[in-house]
């Protein structure tokens, strides 16, 4: 299916074909996208498969042994980063199958997932910080779900979507805004094309069964370019039953089912490209847990997204790139229960949220300097929300609005061939309004009703970071980072006053929040050439006035009127501490032998974080330390791993948490992938594997899940799947 030549040569973006610039000095840099790093360390690598939007940075013409790209199974070390970055590349994602992000990334270093209902609503957990901390964005732009304005709440970009995904940690999360603050996740694909391929018309089919919850998964891509306009188009479905737990027994209430589809185009020119898509997802899920799986508890979603960038490239003048993203969303979900008497489902509570954003900034050419080459990225954004969560009484919060407007300045200066620096600097103005409750001091029912009160705030959160990397012997990378960050309150932190069925909580929000502060600082160690590659970080981060959701000891029923007497909503209100946390992530692999035309290697991780409140007491909900290990084959488009995780027991606990105990977590995995010269059905290309998981059927429990008691994850199962291209 589908021919024709190639398109003349063009890269992404109708950029030039060499990518290179001079410097006065004489010196070969390239400017390009942070993301687009591994494109210089390996142009043999699937473009497709490289392209992300992160920051921008100046690079050396890549070292020799960089020039190829990574292997099948390979560890992908961007060692050209201030910032640590973990990359999950698309074999993985193929083989991995998590039906959610927050699933894909809950085993690597220094990430975990909120677990409140797995393979539904669980998003990721960077260094002990979710929710409002950590952002979630597909190709640059934010979800706009509400996945951070509760636990039971799951993200709206689908993983088998992805080509690639990025989490990023320091100061690269200034491009993004304060809240931030934890990290960001970029889902890279290509549902607005970035990369102008042959003329004609090329599918893709992909199917994955799996054995611990009866899943299937199903999804049709199809790829194309006519003239100078690319194409893509894409359906996705995903259906899941209560899946199994060790013993024997299956998580009530743990079922999914899943839609979603997109289709996008772009339109390339000299120097440049202009694309946007629709998308649109309908998903329905369980919420597991003794009262929600005896209630038959649901929450369903749907989403409809439309999305836009585009990049100019100048042949003259002092602007060497232009970059723009635009998205706006409407999102709607309800949180059902099913009425016995009735014989229906009826809607407790429903989320609402209409957003838009926009971002646009221009990468400067290099200026030369005494010091040496600099390059200055400047940018500006913009965001409106109007969120609300009603139907019980009183609602959960009424509808609020957040408007931000922010500038923001990347500085990149290198002083030596081995040596670079970093600066960075964000200002941005926050305004929120809505409608918040004054509660009674002791959060008694019998001590008054809640008055409502309309409040506005409005804040200006600045952050600033610096950071250096050097060349070290022996391919060895170092950095060093500081950074200084401010982040507003959120909508349900300040104007909750309701209860939550999901989660099982009765909110309070505090409307006198102040801003959050954290200051951080992290050294790191990377090697990306070579039989061993290795990164390493260890950060240290004080907050001043950390936001968090504190149970206060008392149970609600539905009203406030009934707190200190109720049983079925544990009361929290959101308060503000000082905290401190660090803690170091480590992820290693190295070849051992070449025996024929294969590899053989052994890889090894470990984290561990800690968090404590200024009183030396401990911040709930903080991941364990964990340690593991494998064995891995490639050879070709085949590979091979066996896997071990261990979760240390976790008893550095908050005084409303129980302990958790600690467990072993076997994976193992076989993917081959060839390409097809012969006209197979037109096929050119097919990938099969199969992948097991939990293979001690293990009984774990995610420290950090709400519902840890209530909820243990799935056991042993089995997976396997078959990608199509044509």
């Amino acid at each position: 299916m589908g021919g024709g030549k190639a398109g003349g040569g063009r890269t992404r973006g109708g950029a030039r074909r060499n990518g290179t610039r001079s410097a006065s000095s004489g010196l070969t840099r390239w400017s390009i996208p942070f993301g687009l790093v591994p494109l210089a360390l390996g142009p043999s690598a699937s473009a497709r498969a490289e392209v992300t939007e992160l920051p921008v940075i100046v690079v050396e013409a890549p070292r020799e042994e960089r020039r190829r790209g990574p292997s099948e199974g390979e560890l992908l070390v961007l060692d050209r980063s201030f910032a640590p970055v973990t990359v999950v590349q698309s074999g993985e994602i193929s083989r991995n199958g998590g039906r959610t992000i927050g699933d894909l990334l809950s085993n690597m270093p220094g990430i975990t997932a909120s677990g409140f209902a797995p393979g539904s609503a669980s998003r990721p957990i960077i260094r002990g910080l979710d929710a409002f901390r950590v952002r979630m964005q597909e190709n640059g732009i934010g979800t706009q779900d509400v996945s951070d304005l509760g636990e039971d709440h799951g993200v709206t970009v689908d993983p088998s979507s992805a080509q690639r995904v990025d989490v990023v940690r320091g100061p690269a999360v200034l491009r993004y805004g304060s809240q931030a603050i934890g990290g960001v996740v970029n889902v890279s694909n290509e549902r607005i094309p970035t990369v102008l391929g042959p003329e004609g018309v090329f599918p893709a089919l992909r199917t994955a069964l799996s054995s611990v919850d009866r899943g299937i998964d199903t999804g049709i891509s199809v790829d194309g370019r006519k003239g100078n306009v690319a194409f893509h188009g894409e359906f996705n479905r995903r259906q899941a039953e209560d899946y199994a737990t060790p013993g024997g027994g299956r998580q009530a209430n743990s079922y999914l089912r899943s839609v979603n589809g997109s289709v996008g185009a772009t339109v390339f020119f000299d120097g440049g490209y202009w694309g946007a898509a629709i998308a649109h997802t309908n998903a329905t899920y369980g919420i597991p847990g003794r009262a929600s799986a005896a209630e038959r508890a649901r929450i369903a979603l749907q989403q409809t997204r439309f999305t836009s960038k585009g990049e100019y490239r100048p042949e003259s003048g002092p602007v060497d790139i232009l970059r723009f993203w635009f998205g706006a969303s409407i999102y709607a979900h309800d949180e059902d229960s099913f009425l016995a008497d009735a014989n229906r489902f009826a809607t407790a509570l429903t989320f609402r949220n209409k957003e838009a954003e926009t971002r646009v900034e221009a990468q400067m050419r290099p200026l030369e300097t005494p010091l040496g080459a600099l390059t200055i990225t400047t940018g500006v954004s913009a965001n409106y929300q109007l969120a609300g969560a009603t139907g019980t009484s009183p609602p959960l919060f009424e509808p609020a609005t957040t408007q931000t407007a922010a500038g923001y300045v990347f500085g990149d200066l290198q002083i030596t061939p081995t040596t670079r620096l970093q600066a960075s600097t964000r200002v941005e103005y926050t305004a929120l309004r809505g409608v918040a409750g004054i509660f009674p001091g002791d959060y008694l029912g019998t001590s008054g009703a809640i008055v409502d009160r309309p409040v506005a705030r409005s804040f200006m959160p600045f952050s600033a970071s610096i950071g250096m990397l050097q060349d070290l012997p022996w391919n060895f990378v170092g950095s060093l980072t500081a950074q200084f960050v401010e982040r507003a309150p959120r909508v349900p932190e300040l104007f909750s006053k309701g209860a939550h069925a999901a989660p099982g909580t009765f909110d309070i929000g505090n409307p006198d929040l102040n801003k959050e502060q954290a200051r951080t600082f992290e050294i790191g160690l990377r090697r990306s050439a070579g039989p061993l590659r290795l990164d390493f970080s260890a950060y240290y981060t004080s907050f001043n006035g950390f936001i968090f959701k504190a149970p206060t000891g008392l149970y609600c029923d539905d009203t406030f009127a009934s707190c200190g007497s109720g049983t079925a909503y544990r009361q929290t209100v959101f308060r503000q501490r000082d905290a401190t946390f660090y803690g170091t992530e480590i992820r290693l692999q190295y070849d051992l032998a070449t025996i024929g035309t294969g590899t053989l290697g052994v890889e090894a991780q470990y984290d561990f974080v800690r968090a404590r409140f200024s009183d030396d007491s401990n911040v709930p909900r903080i991941p364990p330390h964990r340690l593991g290990g494998g064995l891995f084959w490639r050879d070709g488009g085949l590979f091979a791993r066996v896997s071990l995780l261990h979760a240390f027991a976790q008893r550095e606990i908050s005084a409303n948490e129980t302990p958790t105990p600690g467990y072993d977590l076997l994976n193992a995995e076989l993917s081959y992938t060839t390409r097809i010269s012969t006209n197979t059905f037109g096929v050119t290309e097919l990938t099969a594997g199969l992948v097991g998981t939990n293979l001690l059927d293990a009984e774990i429990r995610n420290h950090v899940s709400f519902k840890k008691d209530e909820v243990v994850q799935p056991g042993r199962g089995v997976r396997a799947f078959l990608n199509l291209r044509f």
